[in-house]
């Protein structure tokens, strides 16, 4: 297969497009493949770390309000249209592929107008933007949450889940907690904001510092590298002796994932997906600052099916989150019917579906 790849921006449109990529070279191990991603993005720091080859497009997002921005943007979106048209001539793909972004915009419209078969992935409850204009044109569409399946022409529309999942399950777990400075003895729960931190979850850790330190169970928290030293210096370091190690950023995240016994955290699609593959009860926090709120429709399609609790961030204190937290580490059969839910709202073949719809439309089925 030769498979062209386009997604970026932010983890969330980036991780299930690799673990779509890993699963197709597992199957054709003699497959090409190409990414396409923009200079800026954060793709362009993880995708050639992988050894896969990347290309790039410029391209920007659209302003919401009335700006002179705007028409550079429609500008640069025609430019890169042409650009992605080059590429393709040159690259001769079988298959497109897009997970979101802008950059995924001018590379699959290119690719619909050039007759090359397409597939589009919507990890989120709350379709994006780009992913909304692309329905019209692409091939088939794969959905994540079936709440998206509104906004998209329903012939096209194949519930996959999301494909971070497949590659969640397939990663072996730390051997043990004590690289992290803790027990192998003691439950452990995980506060994490994402990969650059959250300042009101992040705030609300320090007012609980001692109350975490108190508990029979032990609190592994990420602040994110740009809050951690201002979070470092409003702790007192006996607090920290014990049951609650911070640290800025782990490398290995997917590693720690299986050893937990509560993660606390934001309701990105990615995260959910690693949360409902691998089984893990969860107290989220959706980001207020996503659009069209985004990140609480993805929440509550886990909390309706009793695999997670949420707090609003405006409703975020240190009791607040203490009390969630303490009821369900003191509730053993709580947390294991949570897990249970979890794990059967988990699509562990979502890399594989997606691998299959690939080859479908290459063949023209």
């Amino acid at each position: 297969m030769r498979l062209m790849v386009s997604g970026g921006g932010t983890g969330g449109h980036i991780y299930p497009a690799l673990a779509v990529i890993e699963e197709v070279k597992k199957a054709e191990p003699d497959s090409e493949i190409m990414y396409v991603g923009t200079h800026k993005g954060l793709e362009s720091k993880i995708v050639p770390k992988q050894g896969i080859p990347f290309e790039t497009i410029k391209i920007q997002g659209f302003k919401r309000s009335m700006s002179i921005e705007n028409f550079k943007t429609i500008g640069l979106f025609i430019l890169s249209v042409f650009k992605a048209r080059k590429m393709i001539k040159e690259f001769k793909p079988d298959v497109v592929l897009g997970t979101g972004g802008y950059v995924s915009g001018a590379v699959l419209f290119a690719a619909s107008q050039m007759g090359i078969p397409t597939l589009i992935h919507e990890q989120n409850s709350v379709v994006g933007v780009t992913n909304k204009f692309l329905s019209r044109f692409v091939t088939k569409i794969g959905i994540s949450f079936d709440d998206a399946k509104k906004d998209f022409p329903e012939k096209k529309v194949v519930s996959t889940g999301n494909p971070r999942a497949t590659q969640v399950t397939q990663i072996k777990a730390i051997a043990s907690w004590k690289e992290f400075g803790l027990s192998d003895d003691k439950q452990t729960v995980l506060i994490f904001g994402g990969s650059r931190g959250a300042e009101k979850i992040n705030q609300t850790v320090v007012e609980s510092i001692q109350a975490l330190g108190k508990q029979d169970y032990q609190t592994l928290i990420v602040t994110g590298n740009v809050h951690f030293q201002k979070i470092m210096d409003q702790i007192n370091a006996e607090d920290l002796k014990g049951n609650v190690v911070i640290k800025p950023y782990i490398d290995n995240m997917p590693e720690i994932l299986g050893k937990l016994s509560v993660i606390v955290g934001r309701a990105g699609a990615t995260s959910l997906a690693e949360i409902t593959a691998l089984g893990i009860p969860s107290i989220l926090i959706p980001s207020p600052y996503v659009t069209n709120d985004h990140q609480t429709k993805n929440a509550m399609s886990l909390v309706n099916n009793g695999a997670a609790e949420i707090i609003p961030e405006n409703e975020l204190n240190s009791a607040v989150l203490m009390d969630k937290l303490n009821n369900l580490m003191d509730d053993d059969a709580y947390r294991e019917k949570m897990a249970k839910s979890a794990l059967n709202m988990g699509e562990p073949d979502a890399a594989q579906k997606i691998y299959q719809i690939l080859n479908s439309i290459k063949k023209g089925s």
